[in-house]
């Protein structure tokens, strides 16, 4: 039960939230735009209910974000930016539910502002972004849902879920490591009550659009996810743990460990069990599908929530200005080594630093050099021939790199067969002249489609920084051994 006289932390927690905002702010200009963030800008031309690898939330954010505030970095997150505030406000609200009076609030404010991930995601326009936010409030919901016994929380959560699943159908996961921890620890009250479909139904009525797209499309997200498993897989198992300890932070280890017990033993919250279980069948269930490590972190930080009170409590305990200093040390240097892997505050060239830990950081670098490169290929196509051209980008980034910035350097559209490129446009017959294929590796098997390949450019994005496109290969080859209508099937890549 919440103690009775606590209220919300308003002021401080705002005050927190604000201060995020304003550093993602001032940094959102720098680098440039993520390679997905090139992908939304294009889907935001195509909006649609769904598409090969997402549902339609995230293309339509961005495109609201890009139309008010400019097609920039910096126009393209803004949206982003209120996203990750409202979930610091939301991860408070959490632990108020969990008896955490004003301090701790604040203090679970801080831990997710200043950690590594909810910066990561902040800083960029992604699905991961929302993603977040959308967790958060399921797991807001659902513990009220746990703590007051009132089966109506189940029509809450329903539209919460709905709405995430319009976003991506990752909160399928969550959802189901909470159901699996309710039935081992109880309460299952909770789940024999009529609300229970009544939210399944109002869930899936709001999600109904992005599912009828993709069963009339053949549910093209499963074969890309398979993809991910499949290509990612085993990597992803072995970083698993060390990514869990690394991109939240590692100095926050002993405040969502502190959570986990508290949850766990104390007997005001025994209703809460299932909140604590429901983090490490997560676990289970992403190293089992091969998913990536993130998948897993927003559930830290409901326990991180938790934790906050026992910390507050361990500071008053005893040696109070010792342990003040302590903590005080250890959220700095949360915040200081969280933006220093997540937010571009090192200067470009320097950037293969944080790569290691981060490497998104990477794709936010050297699209325009990309570009440029691709342009001194394609003007060595005689002039008289570049009208029965290709330009042919392996993946959705470069798509969206050369959709971008081409216009400007005198380059036409760009065709791609990666995810929904492929379904946006396809090029024409009567365009059988040369082909500039973009390749991260070269690989005959692709360019047996076309006839007389060979490399005229290599990508070099200025400052050596370790992104997947550093060293790409520019090809240009005189045509393609069949039409496009008959080829165009063979070049569909979902991952």
């Amino acid at each position: 039960m919440i103690r009775p006289g606590v209220g919300f932390a308003t002021r401080p927690v705002a005050g927190v939230a604000v201060t995020l905002a304003v550093v993602l702010t001032a940094l959102s200009g720098r680098y440039g735009f993520h390679r997905d963030e090139l992908y939304f800008l294009v889907a935001g031309d195509h909006l649609a209910w769904g598409y090969v690898d997402q549902p339609p939330l995230t293309p339509l954010l961005v495109h609201i974000s890009t139309t008010i505030f400019g097609e920039t970095p910096m126009g393209i997150r803004v949206i982003s930016t209120l996203s990750s505030a409202l979930t610091v406000v939301v991860v408070a609200l959490i632990a108020r539910e969990f008896s955490a009076t004003r301090r701790a609030q604040t203090l679970a404010a801080i831990c997710t502002a200043v950690s590594g991930f909810v910066m990561g995601v902040g800083h960029l326009a992604s699905t991961a972004t929302y993603d977040l936010l959308a967790w958060m409030t399921i797991a807001l919901l659902a513990i009220k849902l746990l703590r007051t016994n009132n089966p109506r929380w189940w029509v809450a959560l329903g539209v919460a879920s709905g709405i995430a699943l319009e976003n991506k159908y990752l909160v399928v996961l969550p959802l189901a490591a909470l159901l699996i921890a309710v039935l081992i620890t109880g309460p299952r009250s909770v789940l024999r009550t009529w609300w229970l479909p009544a939210g399944l139904a109002v869930a899936a009525l709001i999600a109904a659009p992005n599912l009828i797209w993709q069963a009339t499309h053949d549910w093209p997200q499963l074969t890309v996810a398979g993809g991910i498993s499949e290509d990612d897989g085993t990597e992803n198992r072995i970083m698993f743990v060390p990514l869990q300890l690394l991109q939240l932070s590692p100095f926050l280890i002993p405040i969502w460990i502190a959570g986990f017990l508290n949850l766990w033993r104390t007997p005001t919250l025994r209703w809460a069990r299932p909140i604590a279980l429901a983090y490490p069948i997560l676990c289970v269930v992403v190293l089992a599908l091969g998913g990536k490590p993130y998948y897993a972190l927003p559930l830290l930080l409901v326990l991180v929530a938790a934790g906050c009170q026992p910390t507050i409590n361990w500071l008053t305990t005893a040696r109070t200005r010792s342990r003040r200093i302590t903590l005080t040390i250890g959220l700095t240097l949360t915040a200081l080594t969280s933006a220093l892997f997540t937010l571009p505050v090192l200067p470009a060239s320097a950037v293969n630093f944080a790569i290691p830990v981060n490497a998104e950081q990477g794709e936010q670098i050297g699209w325009p050099e990309l570009t440029t490169a691709v342009a001194n290929a394609w003007h060595q196509i005689p002039e008289d021939q570049r009208a029965r051209a290709v330009l042919f980008a392996g993946n959705y980034g470069e798509a969206g790199a050369l959709a971008k910035y081409g216009p400007a350097v005198g380059l036409p559209r760009p065709y791609s067969g990666h995810m929904s490129f492929y379904d946006w446009s396809q090029p024409s017959d009567m365009q059988n002249g040369p082909v500039l294929l973009i390749e991260q590796e070269r690989a005959p098997a692709y360019e047996a489609n076309f006839t007389n390949c060979h490399q005229v450019g290599t990508v070099d994005n200025g400052v050596n920084a370790d992104n997947e496109e550093q060293g790409t290969a520019l090809v240009l080859c005189t045509t393609t051994k069949a039409p496009w209508s008959q080829l165009w099937p063979a070049l569909r890549r979902y991952y």
